[in-house]
């Protein structure tokens, strides 16, 4: 019979999900050596190893990858069972756990700020990653909901929009373009523009645009975050097609400007998704229905 504990769980999970002891701990608010004695202990009564190190990376080990669906199932119903007696306390105190994509998070914490003025007692766990990584956060149930571009159809998501989302061509005050107007959309295939990296949704935006008008993007170099691509396209190195909301500094000081090429703001919207069958507690409806009927007040 296994005697292991639902803190050794709990330890097990966080290590397996993140495959480094530090960040567990971190998370857990626990010492390394505390985190590394719980799994020990758990290995004990199972009487096989969890993880194996090799240089200075962990990996699961075959018992460690049967054990992982176990420990996360688990500990998301002890989340969902907490998230019922808040909702039972009411909006007094309670917890959100929200992932957003990178773009998504110019805007989220002045959203996030008005919400939590009005609940203060709500604990907010923000999580930022590309959309791939934000979609498999959904689809893992690692998070209450989700503030992303249209998620895919195929997946048992339920997606609301809420705010608008125009990507525009975005140029350094001294490129030959920016002194034009009307530009035509064929002229960007002679440019060369630095691109968000696959996975991202502005990526996937932007190939299917350029696919619709039969230009073939000469995409030079390609970057994981919005601020290099600001920074590359200040200095010269091309144009980039960005959200309008990631640029607003940048416009106000005239570092960067918005090309008037037709076709262009491409629109697009931000919406906010969980799995169907979520079960939302009291702070992540709050939430939910803040984003849907009161963002326009809030930016």
């Amino acid at each position: 019979m296994l005697h292991f504990t639902l803190r050794q769980l709990q330890v097990f999970e966080k290590v397996a999900s993140h495959l480094n002891y530090s960040r567990a701990a971190e998370e857990l608010y626990l010492s390394q050596p505390a985190v590394s004695m719980q799994i020990k202990q758990i290995e004990g009564h199972i009487g096989l190893p969890l993880f194996e190190q090799m240089g200075k990376k962990i990996f699961l080990t075959d018992a460690g990858r049967e054990l992982f669906p176990y420990a996360r199932n688990i500990a998301q119903q002890l989340d969902e069972l907490e998230s019922v007696f808040d909702e039972m306390k009411g909006l007094g105190r309670g917890r959100l756990t929200l992932s957003v994509v990178n773009t998504a998070n110019y805007f989220t914490p002045q959203l996030l700020a008005k919400f939590c003025q009005r609940h203060p007692n709500i604990n907010v766990n923000l999580h930022v990653a590309n959309r791939d990584a934000v979609l498999k956060q959904l689809a893992d149930n690692c998070t209450d909901m989700a503030i992303t571009g249209q998620p895919p159809k195929d997946l048992d998501l339920s997606a609301e929009s809420f705010l608008d989302n125009p990507l525009v061509v975005i140029a350094s005050p001294a490129h030959p373009l920016a002194a034009l107007t009307h530009i035509k959309f064929t002229q960007l295939a002679r440019e060369t523009f630095l691109s968000r990296e696959i996975g991202s949704g502005t990526r996937s935006a932007m190939e299917r645009v350029f696919a619709k008008h039969g230009v073939q993007p000469r995409i030079s170099m390609e970057m994981e975050t919005n601020e290099a691509i600001k920074q590359a396209v200040q200095a010269g190195m091309g144009l980039g097609i960005l959200s309008l909301h990631s640029i607003e500094l940048e416009l106000e000081t005239r570092r960067l400007v918005v090309l008037d090429v037709e076709h262009f703001p491409l629109m697009r919207h931000w919406f906010v998704a969980h799995r169907n069958n979520k079960r939302l507690s009291t702070a992540a409806s709050a939430f939910k229905e803040f984003l849907l009927h009161e963002v326009a007040n809030c930016l």
